[in-house]
């Protein structure tokens, strides 16, 4: 579980990022949670879009990925979803 500190670094860091997932109205799949997972890998923070079209709640669909992919819900704001999991091989962001 995130602190209070850790989460607003963690969403200084993902200001400026683009989001690299977008959820549209077929919501949430394996293959999209399996995709999520590697980019997570890689990267530890990344930024999903929520289209629209999307027929879910935006907290829904927060939730449904982080329980997929054993990730952290950053936060929600707007349609954009910040999701953070610590990498085990390619650690790059030091929390504080």
């Amino acid at each position: 579980m995130l602190t209070g500190k850790q989460k607003r670094f963690l969403r200084a860091e993902a200001n400026q990022m683009k989001p690299i997932f977008q959820v549209g109205k077929t919501g949430v799949n394996d293959n999209m949670i399996n995709q999520i997972e590697e980019a997570l890998e890689k990267r530890e923070l990344i930024k999903v879009s929520i289209l629209q079209n999307c027929l879910e709640d935006k907290r829904t669909v927060a939730e449904q990925l982080s329980n997929g992919a054993q990730a952290e819900v950053v936060q929600v704001i707007g349609n954009n979803i910040i999701l953070y999991k610590e990498s085990e091989e390619n650690k790059h962001i030091q929390l504080p």
